[in-house]
């Protein structure tokens, strides 16, 4: 069958949100209009002729409303074959009516975990009977239609719908009740029975942007966001201006708000980001102040880089941004200077999340590889002060641990193998992703030389710095390429076989060597 005109329909929504005005449209139409609790109030209240039911399967509702749907008199009238003899036989013989329409939308489960709400509540807000109708109609689309999104009422207000409709109706509907079930499932293995891996791990994403391309022309690519509540970040971002946003940025930008978001208790800090690895970061007396120490790091590869704030952009620091080409800027907020002055900038991308996520919340990433998923806890270790150990027979100044500090948070969002040189609250060299750490620490001490050189300095900032590497140093020649790069500090995990040799080297050239004993890899 194709077109199906609408003649009985069964309203049970949770979310009453336009279901008054698409039932009066029904019953203008002459549909019969069935429903259930308060979505029948609801209707009657608003002046519509309901039958309930209750009426329609001879059953009251009974177990303080668990009991109502789950009824032959109603799943009959859904999944019934109505051009099947037997079928037609059957709904005859039972007096069971055709159900042509069914418009559901289930209990709020993941906003009833959300605002906190006890075991017992969240339990309660389990929905049985909507996900079973939900399930019937969408199994018999070629006759029933099922709505479970009030943003599709309109394609059945008009009391006829196709079987084409019917068909994409239906795969919503499966995704809804596939979306909710996921949910139910996470929280009862993560939450309630506290699995850190559970063993089915559903991951449910929704609302899909279709980006121009993926990391390269040839890849196709979406941004999907996931289902229910999710902590603030890009993807919750407004955009304010620019154009479209591809996979690349926004995966650069996510990079540039994880690593801005370790300092959002900390002084206007400023973090620029190329290719999802900082190349300057920085914090100053004022945002303005942030970003020219962060962007003199290293100004080429500041050039359409990704910027991320934390604080809100103000107008001095809008103002120098514009100075170069930039792709997206990332804060909390902006004010109205500052947007006025993006506005001549028509290709910046703005965008603000109204706040900054917490570095040390938990949660579960994940990856794809051949054949699998890799899924890991996040990285949300902290550097406490009982967690630095001196090994070294010079302890480090007070500057000297403030760089320490600030250096090793900055390594730990840059790709491995990371070596990072601090100064004064700034970067002086990054060196990211080599195959080994020697490599990284000329690297980034190349880069502080090449800074210096273009800015003019005397020297570069690696003279006197604190460097941080991300792993354990395996041999002393990593971190004598930092002596000669100028650092007075180290801070890094240990845990190598040769740090005793390591500790020497570090002793004999007068530096502070710090140990942590947590590793940051970044892959």
């Amino acid at each position: 069958m194709t077109a199906i005109t609408i003649r009985r329909a069964l309203l049970s929504v949770s979310d009453k949100t336009g279901i008054v005005d698409l039932a009066r449209t029904l019953a203008e139409k002459g549909v019969e209009l069935v429903s259930t609790g308060g979505t029948a109030k609801a209707l009657r209240d608003a002046g519509l002729t309901v039958r309930d039911v209750s009426d329609l399967t001879g059953f009251p509702e009974m177990m303080d409303g668990r009991v109502k749907t789950l009824h032959p008199m109603v799943h009959g009238g859904l999944l019934a074959v109505r051009d099947d003899a037997a079928h037609a036989d059957a709904m005859e013989e039972h007096g069971i009516g055709a159900i042509d329409l069914v418009v559901v939308n289930l209990y709020p489960f993941a906003q009833t975990v959300a605002k906190g709400a006890d075991r017992p509540e969240v339990i309660e807000n389990i929905d049985i009977g909507g996900p079973s109708m939900v399930r019937s109609a969408a199994k018999n689309h070629a006759y029933v239609a099922i709505v479970t999104d009030p943003a599709d009422y309109a394609i059945v207000a008009r009391g006829e719908t196709t079987l084409e409709e019917r068909k994409r109706l239906a795969a919503k509907a499966f995704a809804a009740t596939a979306t909710y079930d996921s949910m139910i499932a996470r929280w009862f293995g993560l939450e309630d029975q506290k699995e850190q891996f559970p063993a089915t791990l559903p991951f449910t994403l929704e609302a899909p942007t279709v980006l121009r391309y993926g990391e390269n022309p040839h890849q196709q690519a979406a941004f999907y966001r996931p289902a229910g509540p999710s902590t603030p970040g890009i993807g919750q971002a407004r955009q304010v201006q620019g154009k479209e946003l591809s996979y690349n940025n926004l995966n650069d930008a996510d990079a540039a708000l994880e690593l801005v978001s370790e300092f959002r208790d900390a002084d206007p800090t400023c973090v620029i980001v190329k290719h999802a690895n900082p190349c300057g970061v920085a914090t100053g007396t004022t945002l303005a102040d942030a970003y020219e120490a962060a962007f003199a790091c290293d100004t080429v590869s500041a050039f359409g880089g990704i910027i991320a704030l934390n604080r809100t952009l103000d107008a001095a620091t809008a103002k120098a941004i514009t100075g170069i080409f930039t792709e997206v800027v990332v804060a909390p907020d902006a004010d109205e200077e500052a947007i006025a002055l993006f506005a001549a900038k028509k290709n910046l991308r703005l965008l603000l999340t109204g706040t900054l996520p917490d570095p040390a919340r938990g949660g579960l990433t994940a990856k794809t590889i051949a054949g699998g998923w890799l899924v890991q806890t996040r990285d949300n270790g902290v550097l406490s002060d009982d967690m630095l150990k001196v090994v070294t027979k010079r302890q480090p100044t007070a500057q000297e641990l403030a760089d320490c500090r600030f250096a090793w948070t900055v390594a730990k969002h840059v790709k491995s193998n990371a070596i990072v040189y601090a100064k004064e609250g700034s970067t002086a060299g990054v060196g990211a992703g080599q195959m080994n750490r020697l490599e990284s620490a000329r690297i980034a001490a190349w880069k502080a030389k090449d800074a210096a050189d273009k800015a003019g300095w005397a020297a570069p900032r690696t003279i006197g710095s604190a460097v941080a590497s991300d792993a354990f140093f395996p041999f002393a020649d990593g971190l004598l390429a930092a002596v000669e790069a100028g650092a007075t500090a180290v801070i890094q995990p240990g845990g190598s076989i040769r740090d005793a040799e390591v500790i020497a080297a570090a002793d004999e050239a007068g530096l502070a060597m710090i140990f942590t004993g947590m590793r940051h890899f970044r892959h």
